[in-house]
């Protein structure tokens, strides 16, 4: 991202997530004008948003009630990461080259209680328009930063991870685990 976008993407809010079975996380999001001070500052909100979330790597306008395509990714501090481009935040975006499928879990914010094991592509480019500036950029990635960009475009397209599991053998029970008994505030 150019520091002259990420400067303009600083100071959002924190929205709260929708949850499915939320009507606006089924229904395919218009495209935005990613010049639109609206539209920024969604973008910016998607960013806050995402930073506050343990365990988020990725948002999408959805996610927090807004019908549109825009997203935030970011996976620098993920375990799972091979390839990272830091923070990510593309407005109509599309993917324009994918490779073969590969099979990996995955959870949402939005479904809080379940994560899936869904196949996507190893290998992708996407393309879409930087909020503030409009320019149109490519972004060539792969394993788990591509699977979160590939997630995010769904979510943008109003589908949900559920939506694309191979059955229900497939999904499987959150874990939550409890913090260490010297760290609990009672």
């Amino acid at each position: 991202m150019p520091t002259s976008v990420l400067a303009q993407l600083g100071g959002g809010r924190v929205r709260e997530v929708v949850t499915a079975p939320a009507a606006v996380l089924s229904e395919p999001g218009p495209e935005l004008d990613p010049t639109d001070p609206d539209v920024v500052r969604l973008c910016a909100d998607l960013i806050a948003t995402m930073r506050v979330s343990p365990g988020c790597v990725g948002l999408a306008a959805p996610q927090i009630g807004v019908g549109g395509q825009a997203f935030c990714v970011d996976v620098s501090n993920h375990a799972k990461t091979r390839t990272c481009h830091g923070l990510i935040v593309l407005v109509n975006a599309v993917v324009t080259a994918a490779s073969r499928n590969v099979k990996g879990r995955e959870g949402c914010m939005s479904v809080p209680d379940l994560t899936g094991d869904v196949k996507r592509a190893a290998r992708l480019t996407v393309s879409g328009r930087l909020p503030v500036t409009g320019e149109e950029v490519s972004i060539s990635t792969d394993e788990f930063e591509a699977r979160a960009l590939q997630h995010e475009i769904d979510h943008c397209g109003g589908h949900l991870f559920i939506d694309k599991v191979a059955g229900a053998h497939a999904l499987h029970p959150r874990k939550v685990y409890l913090p260490a008994a010297d760290s609990r505030v009672e």
